[in-house]
């Protein structure tokens, strides 16, 4: 590093020191519900990967990945430009004709859950295929591998679903069910990126996983997110489809890897068609940027300490509110140890208290709060003309969308404003 980078980068961190927020003031200080938490060394990779001008995907975009991928212990991973990117890739790639007799067709089935955030479910009917949604469970707000086998039908091909809020659902048995099933299986694990079951990381038991770095996840790229997967197959029909569809697997400004650049002959082309424009796929350029790819690499330095605070965070808040009437409280699906999202609360329909009244009182008093994602996806104007199946009834999904709401638990929250938001809701409830 030459002395005028070394400068520059040390004034940028004498910067971000001198940017320090102020105290905490109960009732004044606004407190989110999801945030990224920025540190100097965060600011520093930015600055420095802008000084190199690595304006498009290169070099830290390459290393993020293999780092990645060797955190959850997985062969490939995949940049891409947002987690509903990354959800769309993970799906599109099974419907690849290089799968053949595998692959998924238009009008086969994927299970979902109908309350969710809906793009995990967009990208199955983007792709011409049929979302089955099925109800999840109070306290977990997750399906339970029962619901999904008792949704299966002879067209059923797939399952994707999301771990709620980093809590995730008993994956290693809805592995084991796709396997008997003969289905694919895609983890959204965009929520629960450091998140356990059965002392495994979430994120590993699928076919593919998809995570999200936007600011309210576990890391942040301050956009981005990225694919998994262990099968080599499936990852490079992930790279072809996000990297415009492209046949060729060499990097950007790369030329010749194999060789063979003028020795190919795909479809109906001349042989020796330029294989840098030989297209294997219907695709995209959902690709991410290095300076992106510069603040995740710092950002995942920290992800197991970002986890320690989720759940302290957590288990401090879900002490407080223990034994409140009129709330359901959250619970951790049994064996697991969720790197938590979010604290979700559903006032029960015959409290004495609404839903809207306690978040009326926490917002008042600047405690931000959010709705459990879209509730129940069904009752939404976007789906009144999509083609879709309903597995049994949606009671809970519906439970959810009336009575549900959660609030932060991100790392930037201290002890002393966990501690507020708590008592917060502690003396609303008591008081009704």
């Amino acid at each position: 590093m030459d002395n005028q980078k070394r400068e520059i980068l040390s004034l940028v961190r004498d910067y971000h020191e001198s940017r320090a927020g102020g105290e905490f003031t109960p009732g004044e200080t606004q407190l989110l519900a999801s945030g990224a938490t920025l540190d100097a060394d965060d600011r520093v990779a930015l600055v420095e990967a802008a000084l190199e001008m690595r304006i498009a995907a290169g070099v830290s975009s390459q290393r993020f990945e293999r780092e990645f991928a060797r955190y959850f212990g997985l062969r490939k991973a995949h940049l891409t430009n947002s987690g509903s990117s990354a959800n769309l890739l993970a799906l599109s790639a099974l419907t690849s004709p290089q799968l053949e007799e595998h692959r998924l067709r238009p009008g086969d089935e994927v299970v979902t859950v109908a309350a969710g955030f809906p793009t995990t479910v967009n990208p199955i009917i983007n792709n011409g295929l049929v979302p089955v949604f099925v109800d999840i469970e109070l306290g977990t707000y997750n399906t339970t591998p029962e619901r999904v086998a008792a949704a299966i039908g002879p067209r059923t091909r797939a399952i994707m679903i999301a771990h709620s809020l980093g809590n995730p659902y008993a994956v290693e048995e809805m592995a084991q069910l796709a396997e008997d099933r003969n289905l694919f299986l895609i983890e959204d694990n965009c929520d629960a990126v450091g998140t356990t079951y059965r002392g495994r990381l979430t994120g590993t038991f699928g076919d593919l996983a998809t995570t999200s770095f936007y600011p309210a996840h576990h890391i942040t790229m301050g956009e981005g997110g990225c694919v998994l997967t262990d099968n080599l197959a499936l990852a490079r029909i992930v790279e072809s489809i996000r990297d415009w569809g492209r046949d060729c697997w060499c990097e950007p400004g790369q030329d010749n890897k194999c060789l063979k650049r003028f020795d190919h002959q795909l479809g109906t082309l001349p042989r020796g068609y330029d294989h840098k424009y030989i297209f294997s796929h219907v695709g995209y350029n959902l690709k991410s940027t290095d300076l992106q790819a510069a603040l995740g690499l710092s950002q995942l330095q920290r992800v197991t300490d970002f986890g320690t605070v989720r759940r302290r965070n957590w288990a401090r808040l879900r002490e407080i509110v223990d034994g409140l009437p009129g709330l359901i409280l959250p619970e951790p699906t049994p064996g697991s140890d969720p790197s938590w999202f979010g604290f979700v609360l559903t006032v029960d329909p015959e409290a004495s208290y609404t839903r809207q009244a306690l978040v009326d009182h926490l917002e008042s008093r600047r405690i931000s709060t959010r709705r459990f994602f879209g509730g129940n996806l069904t009752r939404h104007p976007a789906y009144a003309d999509v083609q879709y199946r309903v597995a049994g009834p949606l009671d809970n999904s519906d439970v959810v969308t009336e009575h549900t709401f959660w609030v932060g638990v991100y790392p930037s929250l201290t002890v002393e404003m966990v501690d507020y938001i708590g008592e917060t809701i502690r003396d609303f409830v008591l008081k009704r």
